[in-house]
């Protein structure tokens, strides 16, 4: 072995045995509270790849939809006809707000989804709860932030959430285990490339 692969050896070893120690030391379990925000696609997307790994240890879930409509038929909907007995999905919007153009109809429906979340965020047997776009509703004060996290803070120890959409309120933001802001930096819509199926729905 010459000097530099003895020294990343080494090296490696150091790093090896630190991040034995921190394992270690993290003892705690509990349900977790995550948001998916930010200007850069990939939130719900996020959002949806641990749906399918929380579904793939049997765990059951479920999928609220806030502000899309429930016209928009996603792939990722689809995932209800592969985990029929473990996933439950809702899509409970009216649209984009600049296309329904109605507030009070937006708050209805938002409230409306609001009341089923709470039935799920009160099972002990329903793992992980996606609230997808949740932060949107909030955005528009179509809900009240303070109750949406009071209501958030009671739900089973072990049930895991995870809110989704662009400008996360400060207060959610402080509230959450985790928080993720996906950067823009490159879309092609931008450069006239149309929503493709498979990759944006």
């Amino acid at each position: 072995m010459n000097d530099d692969a003895l020294h990343h050896k080494r090296k490696m070893q150091k790093r090896q045995q630190l991040q034995k120690t921190i394992v270690a030391s993290k003892r705690e379990e509990k349900g977790l509270l995550m948001v998916h925000t930010g200007t850069g696609k990939g939130k719900s997307t996020a959002a949806f790849g641990l749906l399918f790994r929380h579904l793939s240890y049997g765990f059951k879930s479920v999928v609220i939809q806030f502000i899309k409509a429930p016209e928009w038929k996603t792939g990722e909907q689809r995932m209800v006809e592969f985990f029929p007995d473990l996933l439950e999905w809702h899509t409970l919007g009216k649209g984009f707000t600049w296309n329904t153009q109605d507030k009070q109809k937006d708050i209805e429906s938002c409230q409306a989804a609001w009341s089923l979340a709470l039935d799920y965020l009160n099972r002990e047997d329903i793992s992980l709860v996606v609230l997808d776009e949740l932060n949107i509703a909030l955005r528009y004060n179509y809900l009240d932030p303070d109750q949406i996290i009071r209501d958030l803070q009671q739900r089973p120890k072990m049930q895991h959430v995870v809110i989704t959409g662009r400008n996360a309120s400060q207060k959610l933001i402080d509230a959450a285990d985790m928080v993720t802001e996906m950067k823009l930096i490159k879309h092609p819509f931008n450069a006239g490339i149309k929503a493709q199926k498979g990759i944006e729905y």
